[in-house]
């Protein structure tokens, strides 16, 4: 499975208007998670974050959402962010722009959210431009600086730890995933990540809207 762990300079320059990371002065990083909620998972996820009072953001999908309304509530209670991610997780490269848009509108129905991020990081410039100007649907295109690999099934634990160790930087934005194929790496990876990220002075907040 081929995929780049920290984002290249020259991609972000060549998507300026998708957010990728969010600079600042001070040591902050920003957790993100795809695909949920999911009962377990998602569950995991948030008692693992309040032991460090830490807050993320949740790119959820919709029909993930209409099954799991309570635990999607949990995550905005317990202070963090929500984002769209599509009702049915669709592939912008392999979708026609007026599915994806009405995809996207459909999860709109239960994640009310100006996030948006396109599953697989998969969008057409075209698509793109679409969601911007849409009413009703989430503007601000949210990127990533660093991918832990957790959906990867052949890779490691504590390889999915050092990706983002090694590569996070004041004011990244970390892809995980709340997801059933990614909970052996992820429920690994992240208490460490979180230890050892809180142990250099870092905290952790969600992305604003």
């Amino acid at each position: 499975m081929l995929y780049l762990v920290k984002t290249p300079w020259w991609l972000k320059k060549l998507y300026p208007s998708f957010t990728w990371t969010i600079k600042g002065e001070d040591k902050v990083l920003y957790l993100t998670f795809d695909d949920g909620p999911h009962e377990t998972v998602t569950s995991f996820v948030l008692d693992e974050l309040k032991k460090y009072n830490a807050k993320a953001t949740f790119f959820c999908i919709g029909k993930n959402v209409a099954v799991n309304k309570e635990l999607y509530q949990r995550i905005i209670d317990e202070g963090h962010q929500t984002g769209n991610h599509t009702n049915h997780h669709l592939n912008g490269w392999k979708t026609n722009k007026k599915t994806y848009l009405e995809d996207i509108e459909k999860a709109s129905e239960l994640i009310k959210s100006d996030l948006f991020r396109p599953p697989y990081g998969r969008i057409t410039r075209s698509q793109a431009r679409q969601i911007m100007r849409t009413e009703g649907v989430p503007s601000r295109i949210i990127m990533w600086d660093v991918l832990s690999g957790d959906f990867d099934t052949s890779l490691h634990p504590d390889k999915c730890v050092k990706n983002v160790t090694d590569h996070a930087r004041q004011g990244s934005i970390i892809v995980f995933h709340d997801s059933e194929k990614a909970f052996e790496r992820m429920s690994y990876a992240l208490p460490r990540v979180l230890e050892y990220f809180n142990g250099k002075g870092y905290r952790f907040e969600s992305i604003s809207q």
